[in-house]
């Protein structure tokens, strides 16, 4: 997180990561696979914050609705 951006998003974006790791699979495994790597656990919320703003924006883009099991046809397997 930088100091340019809106503090206020910020917070609020940082909190939802926090119930995001507890509720949401996809980004608990994120946050687990980040841990497991030695990172530190705010960095690994960081990339949470991140997979959040992506996921909210490519919902926005696109109209539709959230879906858990769809994949992106970009990630490597």
């Amino acid at each position: 997180m930088s100091k340019i951006g809106n503090q206020k998003l910020c917070t609020l974006l940082f909190m939802c990561s926090l119930n995001a790791c507890k509720y949401n699979k996809a980004c608990r495994e994120l946050y687990e696979r980040i841990v497991a790597k030695e990172k530190s656990e705010k960095s690994a919320l960081m990339a949470v914050c991140n997979k959040l703003l992506k996921q909210a924006f490519a919902i926005a883009k696109s109209g539709l609705i959230y879906d858990e099991t769809c994949r992106s046809t970009l990630v490597k397997n």
